[in-house]
């Protein structure tokens, strides 16, 4: 296993538990969020596999698309400015930045995992790179 992939390892682990001390804070509706935005970067693999392993290349944009870093973490940082400025721990507007922090620990624990991004044909990209 090499460094990149530990580092993506660690770093899902923090805001995991960041986002589970959320939901235990915050309640159902928080774990509502968290569970649909777990699952909803995959939403292109659903019947989307050409063949074991390859995703059809007309979801392959999709895909990395929704699993690139740059949306999530403008939510994260967005969604906190926004948790702070309504109010904070007394009833601030909390759902943005539980958003952006579940959809950055999805995409982290799947480049720990070695998923990357897709190629044009489908298959994966190993992380390993210096973006990866």
């Amino acid at each position: 296993m090499n460094m990149m992939r530990v580092t993506w390892g660690m770093s899902a682990l923090v805001w995991f538990g960041f986002v589970v001390l959320w939901c235990v804070a915050l309640g159902w509706p928080a774990v509502g969020i968290a569970v649909l935005f777990a699952i909803l970067p995959d939403v292109p693999l659903v019947g989307g596999f050409a063949e074991r392993g390859r995703l059809k290349a007309e979801r392959v944009r999709l895909y990395n698309t929704l699993h690139s870093m740059p949306v999530p973490l403008a939510m994260l940082a967005i969604g906190a400015v926004a948790f702070f400025i309504t109010g904070g721990l007394d009833d601030g507007f909390w759902p943005l930045a539980l958003v952006g922090a579940v959809w950055f620990v999805h995409i982290a624990a799947d480049r720990a995992f070695g998923y990357g991004f897709r190629d044009a044909d489908g298959s994966i990209i190993p992380v390993g790179g210096a973006f990866g």
